[in-house]
């Protein structure tokens, strides 16, 4: 049995909710989010869409062995990353309402 309207409202449905997952995809390349390590002495900016797209490093971390610096680097761009999938995942289920469960979509 098909939902009120059929299979051609279940149609317009899908292809609506492909134009607004398309949207979502736009905004979440212009969302911006941080990552930090060290108290702030290194930053990472990524997009919604998982892009590292800026690395600060203060100074002073210059002084450091350079372990801690991969290793402070390494923790603000994981940091960063998981930031932009909660993100991601957040946008999505605004726009499925979480139909989609635990369901994984290639690219999101």
């Amino acid at each position: 049995m098909f939902p009120k309207g059929g299979m051609g409202g279940m149609m317009k449905q899908a292809q609506q909710m492909q134009k607004q997952m398309a949207k979502a995809q736009e905004e979440l390349a212009d969302l911006h989010v941080e990552g930090q390590s060290g108290g702030g002495m290194v930053t990472i900016v990524a997009n919604g869409q998982k892009d590292v797209i800026s690395v600060k490093i203060e100074p002073e971390v210059f002084e450091e062995d350079v372990e801690m610096l991969e290793d402070l680097i390494l923790a603000a761009v994981n940091q960063a990353l998981q930031n932009a999938a909660k993100a991601s995942e957040d946008k999505m289920n605004s726009i499925t309402g979480g139909m989609l469960g635990n369901m994984k979509i290639p690219g999101m």
